[in-house]
């Protein structure tokens, strides 16, 4: 089992909306690979604004009690993580996506739970797929 849980917007999103055609896919991606997991403000802040005001209040409800925790300092990476979204310019990569697959390069034994296709196309390290786990 993978050390860093690493979760994106899509993955939160998915497993706070029951009505998210992922949500089945979430639900059961959690229960194998429980928290707590770790995220990054960018992707964070997408979440807060994917889910809205009601679903949002679980979300705010992972994080106090520390399912989900922001464990990436952008400052201490920022030419990494520009470097990122240079390299990915015509997908374009957000700033969320740069910072996850960075973290897959600082942090032991990741994998990103995700509902976004394009961490198939990213690489880390130079050419390393990104491990993830997307919906089917």
């Amino acid at each position: 089992m993978a050390k860093s849980v690493l979760v994106d917007a899509g993955f939160l999103v998915a497993l706070l909306n029951s009505r998210d055609t992922s949500h089945s896919w979430a639900v059961t991606t959690a229960s194998e690979l429980p928290p707590p997991w770790r995220c990054c403000d960018a992707a964070l802040s997408e979440a807060f604004y994917l889910t809205g005001t009601r679903a949002g209040r679980g979300l705010a409800a992972m994080l106090s009690r520390r399912a989900v925790a922001s464990s990436f300092h952008l400052d201490n990476e920022v030419e990494a993580v520009l470097a990122l979204m240079q390299k990915y310019c015509e997908l374009p990569m957000s700033l969320a996506d740069a910072c996850l697959v960075r973290m897959t390069e600082i942090f032991a034994d990741p994998i990103v739970l995700t509902t976004d296709t394009d961490f198939r196309i990213y690489r880390r390290h130079g050419r390393q797929v990104v491990p993830c786990r997307l919906p089917d």
